[in-house]
């Protein structure tokens, strides 16, 4: 079991969490036993043994199989926290389902709700969130893919859409277009698009450092229901910022588990090592790199869980915190597990050994869900709003 320190006494937390954080992290212990070889196939086994054993929960509202009457932030990133810690893929598969969906809990209709929140609970369907394209990733008002009205009833979707993420083996995707009520970002809206839409294709799989499903999508006079989108016309960039502000704060949890992992590695291997008549961690210059990552995780372990508690608080936004927690905590992780890599020599570089694992799987969460760049870009914003 990897160690989340003294985290769960701090004042950010209730019983409940607590008892789940134990729950899960008696299970996460299991995941080895899981497929690895195949990664779509892998990720399929582990959300089914996520819903299986209940975890899934912790994506939806109580209403529709899940945990809490709404989401609860620290849940899930607690879930993130733990699930990286000791498999990159489990916390793919877990995220996912939470991003995939999280649109439709915080803005869909009831009926949509029924239909596409409890098979994710049980792990029975895969979601995936499709806004990014190959000119608007993190410009999110540069989207060019089109939903134009086709009668009263239906859009039809053109355009395509990359680095979708569960792409190619996911149930349905929340879908961002243009349907052009007004320019830029408030022209936008969000659909649910079912993987069986005729129209909709795969045109290619992404290969990526750290394998997980990821495509490209083509979307070709893909003819959709009206009743299937998401909140009012207009309001799709509304819809995904308000979704990305409850999941970016988890991506800075997952990194926190990438991070507690390396952490967790360097000090076995500091205490273990026999080097000039002593063990590593007897130099001080090591002792040094694990007391700066010690402190850095702290530093963004905190960061984390204080804009998951102001969003569980009912903070309608928390654009600031959740880009400090997604930024801090993902360059933190990466200089931990840097010097976690150096520490191992030439086993730090060596595949299989954990620690190589988690120097590929940590470089993309600086990138995805904003990139650190456009996260100062965000805070700056918002501090420059409070002197305007």
């Amino acid at each position: 079991m990897i160690p989340l320190g003294d985290t769960l006494d701090w004042p950010f937390f209730e019983q409940r969490h607590r008892s789940y954080a134990k729950e899960l992290s008696t299970f996460a212990e299991t995941l080895h036993d899981l497929p690895h070889d195949d990664v779509d196939a892998a990720c399929r086994a582990r959300v089914r043994a996520l819903g299986k054993a209940g975890f899934l929960r912790a994506a939806v509202p109580a209403a529709y199989g899940g945990l809490t009457a709404e989401l609860d932030v620290r849940t899930l990133c607690l879930s993130r926290d733990i699930l990286a810690a000791q498999d990159g893929l489990a916390d793919f598969a877990f995220a996912m389902q939470g991003l995939g969906t999280g649109s439709i809990s915080l803005f869909g209709s009831t009926r949509l709700k029924e239909t596409y929140l409890p098979p994710i609970a049980r792990g029975e369907t895969i979601a995936a969130f499709a806004l990014s394209e190959r000119e608007a990733g993190s410009d999110v008002a540069a989207i060019a893919t089109t939903a134009t009205l086709d009668g009263a009833d239906h859009v039809v979707i053109d355009g395509s859409k990359t680095w979708i993420s569960n792409g190619g083996i996911a149930d349905h995707y929340i879908v961002f277009a243009r349907t052009g009520e007004a320019p830029g970002a408030r022209g936008l809206s969000a659909f649910v698009v079912d993987a069986t839409t005729p129209g909709l294709t795969i045109e290619e799989r992404i290969d990526v450092i750290a394998p997980h499903p990821l495509a490209t999508l083509r979307f070709d006079k893909c003819r959709v229901p009206v009743t299937h989108r998401l909140g009012p016309p207009g309001e799709g960039f509304k819809i995904a910022m308000a979704t990305l502000d409850i999941f970016r704060s988890t991506v800075g949890a997952a990194a926190l588990g990438f991070a507690r992992r390396a952490q967790h590695e360097t000090i076995k291997r500091a205490s273990s090592r026999q080097l000039f008549g002593g063990v590593l961690g007897d130099l001080q210059l090591v002792q040094a790199a694990i007391a700066e990552s010690a402190a850095e995780l702290d530093a963004a372990s905190l960061l984390v869980y204080r804009a998951a508690w102001t969003k569980d608080q009912g903070a309608p936004r928390v654009t600031r915190e959740a880009a400090m927690a997604k930024m801090v905590a993902t360059e933190n992780a990466q200089k931990i597990i840097d010097r976690a890599v150096q520490l191992h020599g030439g086993l730090g570089v060596t595949k299989g050994v954990k620690v190589e694992e988690l120097y590929r799987e940590i470089r993309a969460l600086r990138i995805y869900e904003g990139a650190t760049d456009v996260q100062k870009i965000v805070i700056a914003r918002e501090c420059l709003k409070a002197y305007a």
